[in-house]
């Protein structure tokens, strides 16, 4: 390796320094020999204020003077030609050899003209096939769907029939892709014949829709789905929905997870050292795709606040239970309308017959038509004309109580049917024996009419015989399952 220093010459590694002399040809090259140490233009950097130095400064110095004195003056400007201005066919050369026609896509510039090694055609040549990809809009429909993408009618007709023949409509999801293959065509005025289209109909199921011969034939392809549901277990720690989403949990089932524990117990209040479980429906197709159902269990262990609830389908309604086959008990009774009480429960004297009687319920006064509400769950009794009563309804909610709703000027509920807390079971009125519109409100304990104002019930479902035997056994295959190895994480992550 050859380096140069201030101090000389020398050569890289671990050799010996040496000077090489090559042998001198010439008056210029015994010249440079016997000044080989004399620099015409030292370097101004290096050794300053040697003589060496100021005599490299010196020459610096000589040759801007001569530069300057050499110069034509800077008032003096220096002339040159100009050319002439472009135009006509010398002009629409220079475009065709800019930059611009290219930055265009080429739409711009002078075309070369044809040889004689080109023929031309009488006709332009068309790619042998297509491949395209549709996807099914949401409450659209997969006839036009198909003929949006090309397919002819006649095709676009024979795949519709052959897909909802082997597929309800409605089974087939929004945003489904449909791959499809369209063939060559004799004749440029009709559609290109439809020769292959692949879709997945369902998470379980792909259809193929290929042309054999003149005809369309489908292919229905299953596909295996495993149903294990997935469970995740963990400490809850200090945040019990930070846990439970670092377990590989997705956050709506966390979500739903502690609203279900919430409705049994203060998950303010569970300790750090509790553990979490949770089951999740799911199914894993064998090309990979999953795809999350809802909750199946939700389990606290490890504390004082042990509880296991998982859902129960009873009488065509879903309910939380908890291990002992206990549900939740609903709050206190619902206001069965929007007004102010009018009238009180107890003895007074009747508006209308003019004599102290009993008044078993309360009034509440509300605009004519008014919405009524059941004030718990139950079953409608009876529903129709009562004497003084008018229009009323009885509902019996279970055990010991019961709602009577009079005066009513319509009735939306008939006997026997099941209604809700809140359901709307018919309307205020002015019928029978009132003086206004209102609604007379009463409640009954063990078929006594009692205060409504002052009686605040709650009930709670219990499970008993098949049922609880069903339940426990549901319970038990959920807590076989095997916790999950991996986390499947939803599209929010």
């Amino acid at each position: 390796m050859y380096l140069r220093s201030d101090h000389g010459e020398s050569f890289g590694g671990g050799a010996a320094s040496a000077r090489v002399t090559a042998p001198a040809h010439g008056f210029a090259a015994r010249l440079s020999e016997r000044f080989a140490d004399f620099e015409f233009a030292p370097d101004l950097g290096s050794r300053i204020g040697s003589l060496t130095w100021y005599r490299g400064a010196a020459t610096c110095v000589g040759l801007i003077a001569a530069a300057l004195l050499m110069a034509p003056g800077f008032e003096n400007p220096i002339y040159g030609s100009v050319p002439a201005p472009l135009s006509g066919a010398e002009w629409d050369a220079t475009q065709a050899q800019a930059i611009k026609p290219l930055g265009m896509g080429g739409a711009t510039g002078v075309r070369v003209a044809a040889t004689s090694l080109v023929t031309p055609l009488t006709d332009t040549p068309e790619r042998p096939i297509l491949e395209g990809t549709a996807k099914l809009a949401s409450g659209g429909s997969l006839l036009a769907t198909l003929m949006r993408s090309g397919i002819g009618k006649t095709d676009a007709n024979a795949v519709d029939t052959l897909i909802t023949k082997a597929v309800a409509s409605g089974d087939i999801q929004p945003n489904t892709l449909l791959d499809y293959t369209l063939g060559r065509r004799t004749d440029k005025s009709q559609p290109r014949p439809l020769e292959k289209l692949e879709m997945r109909a369902r998470f379980d199921l792909k259809l193929e829709v290929a042309r054999n011969g003149g005809g369309l034939s489908l292919k229905q392809i299953p596909i295996a789905i495993d149903r294990t549901p997935l469970r995740i277990q963990g400490t809850i720690g200090s945040s019990l929905y930070r846990s439970a989403r670092a377990a590989g949990a997705p956050a709506k089932a966390v979500e739903s997870y502690i609203r279900t524990l919430a409705s049994r117990v203060p998950v303010s209040r569970l300790g750090s050292s509790c553990k979490f479980d949770i089951i999740l429906g799911q199914a894993r197709a064998e090309t990979g795709e999953v795809q999350l159902g809802n909750l199946m269990l939700a389990r606290v262990s490890g504390c004082a606040s042990d509880v296991t609830l998982a859902p129960f389908e009873q009488g065509g309604k879903t309910t939380w239970f908890d291990g002992g086959g206990k549900g939740g008990s609903t709050g206190s009774m619902a206001m069965p309308a929007n007004g102010r009480f009018s009238s009180g429960f107890g003895m007074r004297r009747h508006p209308i017959l003019g004599y102290v009687r009993m008044h078993k319920g309360i009034d509440i006064a509300a605009p004519w038509g008014s919405p009524v509400f059941a004030a718990s769950d139950g079953v409608v009794q009876a529903a129709g004309r009562a004497s003084g009563y008018g229009n009323l309804i009885r509902i019996n909610h279970g055990g010991a109580y019961g709602t009577g709703y009079g005066h009513l000027s319509r009735i939306y509920v008939r006997v026997g049917e099941h209604v809700r807390r809140g359901q709307r079971i018919g309307a205020v009125g002015n019928e029978g024996l009132s003086t206004g519109p209102h609604l007379h409100y009463e409640l009954y304990k063990n078929g006594v009419a009692v205060n409504p104002r002052s009686v605040s019930f709650t009930s709670t479902q219990q499970l008993t015989g098949g049922d609880l035997g069903a339940f426990k056994a549901q319970i038990n295959r959920l807590l076989a399952v095997p916790v999950g190895h991996g986390a499947v994480k939803d599209a929010e992550d």
